[in-house]
């Protein structure tokens, strides 16, 4: 697994923040789940896995509810 640190604008973060609580996952997590959708990894539609985050590397799949940028 690779960090890195990311930059973004205090509205974005928010708006991250307020979808990961809705949707029951962590930040991370979310922007995780939001960049495998919008890459085309999973699709929108399928299930939560258990979870959260887990070091698996299985990727993520959500609810398909949340709203993409």
């Amino acid at each position: 697994m690779v960090k890195f640190t990311l930059r973004l604008p205090e509205d974005l973060h928010q708006r991250l923040t307020d979808q990961a609580a809705t949707d029951r996952r962590s930040l991370n997590s979310e922007m995780l789940h939001l960049l495998e959708v919008g890459l085309g990894v999973v699709p929108s539609g399928t299930p939560d896995r258990p979870g959260g985050d887990s070091a698996s590397p299985a990727p993520l799949r959500g609810s398909g509810h949340s709203p993409r940028p």
